[in-house]
């Protein structure tokens, strides 16, 4: 699957028609599920095998952040043969009182993998933990960019953002879709 093919598969498995409650509260008739896409094995691979390349030279470490990260970080590090880490909001209490699981993080450079990054406000909080459990963090990997705002926070923090695509890309690819398949039930 080349990277056009996988943008309109990822919008076709993704962007769902409905009456849908948002965090906002708002209630919208669409809505974009980004675990369908991760949940997919097929396009799982996909994503591992066009993201894999943005991985900088140098990394020991693929750090997934909980919950959507975790499912790219894995599908990379079987791509890749790196290590992998998980990392939870917040340390947890009890057993290892680890907040990152799986690999060892303390003094390796790491990068940070997230499915989605709007403003990159959890990826910043993260990211503060992770440094200060050792880790050496300069960059972020993820599937989709959903808005520049997130790219320019976490440049501010001394983070380079590597991303497969922009949220605009699948929207453009997804309509590509609707026009190829108009009739078939698409663009309704």
């Amino acid at each position: 699957m080349n990277k056009n093919e996988l943008a309109k598969e990822i919008y076709s498995i993704s962007h769902l028609k409905g009456s849908f409650k948002l965090r906002s509260g708002q209630v919208s008739d669409t809505y974009f599920d980004k675990y369908l896409f991760e949940g997919n094995p097929q396009v799982l691979g996909a994503i591992a095998s066009e993201l894999s390349s943005r991985i900088p030279v140098g990394i020991d470490v693929l750090a997934g952040l909980e919950m959507g990260g975790i499912p790219i970080a894995t599908a990379l590090s079987l791509q890749t043969n790196l290590n992998a880490a998980f990392v939870r909001k917040e340390a947890k209490s009890y057993g290892t009182c680890k907040l990152a699981e799986g690999a060892d993080i303390r003094g390796k450079r790491v990068c940070v993998v997230e499915d989605v990054v709007t403003t990159g406000g959890q990826i910043l909080l993260s990211v503060k933990e992770l440094r200060e459990a050792g880790a050496i963090v300069e960059d972020v990997v993820c599937v989709i960019e959903r808005h520049p705002d997130g790219r320019k926070n976490l440049a501010e923090n001394g983070l380079k953002l590597h991303a497969l695509f922009k949220m605009e890309e699948l929207v453009a690819a997804g309509a590509d879709q609707d026009v190829e398949h108009q009739g078939e039930g698409w663009g309704d």
